[in-house]
C-alpha cells in the first residue's frame, strides 16, 4: 500500500493540492501498479474533502474504488459521516496499540476502547464500508505493553476486518525486533493480514521491511521517495529493489520501470528534493565519477551489480571531474560521437582535472567546448548565438527583456515579460523559436552556486537541467552576473538542440 498522499503528505513544508492528488492517485494505480493506496486522513479540510471526492470518482469509474483508503478515528461516526460524502469505501480505522496511549491519550480502560470501536466496525459495514485496524505505536506496545497488545488482537480476531495495521510509529525498531514482533503476531494470528509499517528515524526503514516480510508480514506500507514525517517513512524505490533481489521467491505487482518517473512528478509536486545519493532514484546512484570504474566498465562490467539502471527506466553516466580520468571522458565523447586521438584526451582530461580544483561542475555538454577551448579547434559550430539582450526589473513592474539572438546568420529580436528577468529572457527565446515552428525544451532544474568562501564578486556558475522529448542534458554557465551566467548555458542548450 502506498501512503504517500496521506502519510507521506505530512512532511513538513508539503501539500498537494486536489488535482496533484488525482494525478499521483492515477499514477500510483495505473502506472506503478500498487496494490492499494491511502489517500487522507477525514475530517482535515475543505480541501482534502475535495481530493478525496475526486479520486474516489475517478476510481468508481476506473474499478479502482476497493483499493483506495483513508485514515478514519474512533470519533463516534463522523468519520463514518465524512467518508460517506466523499464515496470512500474503506477506512483505515485510528486506535491504540500500546497500553501508553490508551492510558495516557484516551484516559480510557482496555474494554472501553474495544466497545468503541468495535461500533465503529459495525457501523462502517452498515454504511459499507469495509474496515482495516491501525494499531497505534504497536511497536512500543509490543516492547512494553505485550499483554494488553495480545488482549487486543484477540479482540480483532473475533471482527469483521480486512486487513491488520502493524505501525512502527515512531520508527523505533531494529531489524531483529521487526522480524520478531511480525512473526509472533502472525504464528498467533495466522488467519489475519498483517500489514508492516515502517519509519524511517535510525534509517532503518528498509531494513526493518526486508526482516517484516521474512516474518511473514503480507502487506507493506511505503512511500513515494521515503516522504512522511520527521525522517519519512520506508522508501517505495528502495523496498521494491531490496524485496525482487533478496527475496525472490516473493511477488510483488510494482512496476520497477515506472518508479522513477512517478518518482520525479511527485517531487515536482512536493517541492520535497530527492538528495542525489537517495539510493535507486538519486542523480547520482548510476554515475561512475572514478576513472578506474568506467575502465572496468570497459573490461567486461567489472564494476556493475544487480542495480542496474535500466531496470528502474535510467541510464548509467560518468562524471566529468578531477577523479575521472580518460575512461570517464571517453565514454562520454562517444555518446557525444566524438573522436580524439590519445594525446588530445589526455590534453583534455588535464583542462577537466583544472576545473574540477576550482570546483566547477563539468557536464557532458561542456566537453566540446573544453575541446574547442584547449585544442584551439571549431568542433563546437554556434549556429545560436545570443547577440545582445537588455534585461529591465523595476518595483511595482514585471520585468521584462528585449533580446537579440542570430540563428544560422539570420538576427531576430523579440521581447517579453516574465515573472523574472530570466523567465522574461526565456520566454522572449519562446517567441522567437515559435516564429520558427520550434518548441523549446523545458527547464526542470535550474541551480546557481559560487564558490565555498567567495565573495558577492566571485564567479558564479548556473547549470541548468533540460528535457527534450525524452532527453534529458545539462549545461553550464559561468560568469560574475547570475543572469549572464544562466544565458550563457541557455545559449549552450540553443546550439545542442
Amino acid at each position: 500500500m502506498d501512503t504517500t498522499l496521506r502519510d507521506g503528505e505530512q512532511s513538513n513544508g508539503v501539500s498537494f493540492s486536489a488535482s496533484e492528488k488525482l494525478t499521483i492517485a492515477k499514477l500510483l494505480l495505473e502506472e506503478l501498479k500498487v496494490d492499494r493506496i491511502e489517500i487522507a486522513s477525514t475530517r482535515v479540510s475543505e480541501g482534502e474533502f475535495n481530493a478525496v471526492k475526486d479520486i474516489t470518482t475517478w476510481a468508481t469509474e476506473a474499478g479502482f474504488i476497493d483499493k483506495v483508503e483513508v485514515l478514519s478515528f474512533v470519533d463516534g461516526g463522523l468519520s463514518l459521516d465524512w467518508m460517506e460524502e466523499t464515496g470512500a469505501k474503506v477506512q483505515n480505522l485510528l486506535t491504540k496499540g500500546s497500553l501508553n496511549h490508551l492510558t495516557h491519550q484516551l484516559k480510557k480502560t482496555p474494554e472501553e476502547h474495544f466497545k468503541a470501536i468495535s461500533e465503529s466496525i459495525q457501523s462502517g459495514l452498515d454504511r459499507g464500508i469495509a474496515t482495516n485496524v491501525y494499531l497505534e505505536d504497536w511497536s512500543n506496545g509490543m516492547r512494553n505493553s505485550q499483554e494488553y497488545v495480545f488482549q487486543f488482537l484477540d479482540f480483532l480476531a473475533t471482527q469483521p476486518i480486512k486487513r491488520l495495521l502493524l505501525p512502527d510509529t515512531l520508527g523505533v525498531l531494529s531489524p531483529t525486533e521487526s522480524f520478531e514482533f511480525v512473526d509472533k503476531v502472525k504464528r498467533r494470528y495466522p488467519q489475519l493480514h498483517v500489514d508492516f509499517h515502517a519509519h524511517n528515524d535510525y534509517d532503518l526503514g528498509v531494513a526493518n521491511v526486508l526482516e517484516a516480510v521474512k516474518a511473514g508480514a503480507d502487506g507493506l506500507h511505503l512511500t513515494v521517495n521515503g516522504m512522511g514525517e520527521r525522517a519519512g517513512n520506508a522508501p517505495l524505490a528502495s523496498a521494491v529493489a531490496v524485496i525482487n533481489d533478496f527475496l525472490p521467491e516473493i511477488d510483488i505487482s510494482v512496476k520497477e520501470d515506472s518508479l522513477f518517473k512517478v518518482s520525479k512528478l511527485v517531487e515536482t509536486f512536493s517541492g520535497f528534493r530527492i538528495p542525489e545519493n537517495k539510493p535507486v532514484l538519486g542523480d547520482n546512484v548510476f554515475t561512475q565519477t572514478a576513472g578506474i570504474h568506467a575502465d572496468g566498465d570497459n573490461k567486461n562490467n567489472l564494476y556493475f551489480n544487480d542495480l542496474l539502471p535500466e531496470r528502474f527506466g535510467r541510464k548509467r553516466q560518468y562524471a566529468l571531474g578531477k577523479t575521472s580520468g580518460k575512461a570517464n571522458i571517453q565514454k562520454n565523447l562517444q555518446e557525444l560521437g566524438l573522436h580524439l586521438s590519445d594525446e588530445d584526451i589526455s590534453k583534455v582530461t588535464k583542462r577537466i582535472i583544472e576545473l574540477g580544483d576550482k570546483k566547477e561542475v563539468v557536464t557532458k555538454e561542456d566537453l566540446p567546448y573544453i575541446i574547442s577551448d584547449v585544442l584551439d579547434s571549431n568542433t563546437v559550430e554556434e549556429r545560436v548565438v545570443v547577440e545582445s539582450y537588455v534585461l529591465t526589473h523595476s518595483k511595482g513592474l514585471r520585468p521584462s527583456t528585449t533580446v537579440s539572438v542570430k540563428i544560422d546568420g539570420t538576427s531576430i529580436q523579440e521581447n517579453a515579460q516574465g515573472d523574472g528577468q530570466f523567465d522574461a529572457f526565456m520566454n522572449t527565446l519562446g517567441k522567437i523559436y515559435a516564429g520558427k515552428g520550434m518548441k523549446l525544451p523545458i527547464l526542470t532544474d535550474y541551480a546557481v552556486r559560487i564558490p565555498p568562501g567567495s565573495n558577492s564578486d566571485a564567479l558564479c556558475e548556473t547549470v541548468i537541467t533540460w528535457k527534450q522529448d525524452e532527453k534529458i542534458f545539462k549545461t553550464r554557465g559561468l560568469d560574475s552576473d547570475q543572469t549572464v551566467s544562466a544565458i550563457i548555458a541557455t545559449q549552450k542548450m540553443l546550439n545542442i538542440i
